[in-house]
């Protein structure tokens, strides 16, 4: 398989903001290129803009500047090419988990017939260990467990692009260490180009191939980047304990510390 370089193309990132003093520019002159199958994570203190871009790549805020390729065509808005996972998976709740994983399929796959849609669902939901729930509305599910339907939901489409804004924000940090472990083994298995935002150092350096480090706001932009070596595939229990790991994060902290210097 080839591998399409500068599959997403961001180029002089510009977002402003009408507040009550003037025009607020929460991020400027933001520029990145991502490859095909690369996961990359954004980090930075919070307010530093991470998810104004990820919201911009989204289709969801409009651009004050610069542009957006994806796949050899412009964002100009949200698509299904592009699948989101916010820190709530927004799941409907008079639906089961395997109806709202067949919604968004409705969508991107209308010449299915509904039993064929179910089964995608139903495969998607077994690969993030939710078999034995599917039948299951989000009020009898867990947090953990709706994030795992949302990740599901979002792998289902196929998308070009996977787009993650703190996904495990809210969960504890045992589920949290779970649910990256989840995303780990399926991201692996089909690698679709994904931008995560995280606060998450660790998180950061364990399941990513790039990290990208904000300066602080307004105009926040990339102050640096960090290529982590750690070879994949990768399991919690020898990445965390590796000399490898302790450098990159090492790194990754050293910026977050002190982020105005760094990007001077």
């Amino acid at each position: 398989m080839t591998i399409q370089k500068n599959y997403l193309e961001c180029w002089r990132l510009r977002k402003e903001f009408k507040t009550e003093r003037g025009r607020f520019v929460a991020v400027s002159d933001f520029t990145l290129n991502m490859d095909e199958g690369e996961f990359v994570s954004i980090i930075g203190h919070s307010g530093c803009g991470k998810s104004t871009v990820l919201s911009m790549i989204a289709g969801l805020h409009n651009l004050n500047g610069g542009g957006i390729v994806l796949d050899r065509r412009e964002v100009c808005d949200s698509g299904p090419d592009r699948a989101v996972v916010f820190q709530s998976p927004h799941l409907l709740p008079w639906l089961t988990a395997l109806e709202n994983v067949t919604l968004g399929l409705e969508q991107v796959e209308p010449n299915k017939r509904p039993s064929e849609r179910a089964e995608i669902a139903a495969e998607w939901l077994k690969r993030v260990g939710l078999s034995e729930s599917i039948l299951k509305k989000p009020a009898e599910l867990s947090q953990g467990m709706q994030q795992r339907v949302g990740i599901a939901r979002a792998f289902a489409l196929k998308p070009k692009m996977l787009l993650l804004d703190e996904p495990f924000g809210m969960l504890d940090s045992l589920t949290r260490f779970e649910l990256q472990d989840v995303l780990l083994d399926v991201w692996s298995r089909h690698q679709i180009t994904t931008l995560m935002v995280t606060h998450d150092v660790d998180e950061a350096v364990l399941l990513s191939d790039r990290i990208v480090m904000m300066t602080n706001g307004p105009e926040a932009t990339i102050g640096a980047i960090e290529t982590i070596a750690i070879p994949r595939p990768r399991h919690r229990d020898t990445v965390l304990e590796s000399e490898c790991f302790l450098s990159h994060r090492s790194q990754v902290i050293e910026f977050l510390e002190h982020p105005l210097l760094k990007a001077a």
